[in-house]
């Protein structure tokens, strides 16, 4: 009984330091990574025009904190489940909602420019916050207790 209690007050460390992390991405976003929608989007976007940006230090940007978010994001899954077939399964939906997103990310800003910047904001919103893992754990919980 002892060591199931120690085991899950480990468990529980582990998830506050992960969740804590991820925070701290959140904290230090202005210093950790190029994204000039920054700032954009803190102001009323919808009347102003694009900001500059570099293209490519900005798809890194994306890329990197994405990455961040996804590592961070998979061993919640891992410390919550002890699945690693569940932590395999949400790295490739991660990798593929990454395809997806940057791509209509980048497609939006190219082609459609100022005219569609409420879903320039969503997309973006899904690439630099951790927002699948706020779906994925509850999905994985269901499809758990159903099996």
């Amino acid at each position: 009984m002892l060591q199931k209690l120690l085991k899950n007050k480990i468990r529980l460390v582990q998830f506050i330091f992960l969740v804590a992390l991820l925070v701290l991405i959140r904290a230090y976003e202005n210093q950790l990574f190029y994204d000039s929608f920054l700032d954009y989007f803190k102001n009323d976007f919808t009347n102003l025009p694009l900001p500059n940006f570099n293209s490519f230090q900005l798809f890194l940007g994306l890329l990197f904190r994405y990455t961040l978010n996804t590592v961070i994001s998979l061993g919640i899954i891992y410390v919550l489940f002890k699945e690693i077939q569940m932590v395999k399964f949400a790295l490739v939906l991660y990798c593929f909602f990454f395809m997806i997103l940057i791509v209509a990310f980048f497609f939006i800003i190219f082609y459609y420019r100022e005219h569609n910047n409420l879903v320039l904001f969503y997309v973006r919103r899904f690439l630099i916050q951790p927002i699948f893992v706020l779906l994925f754990v509850p999905g994985f919980y269901f499809q758990k207790q159903n099996k």
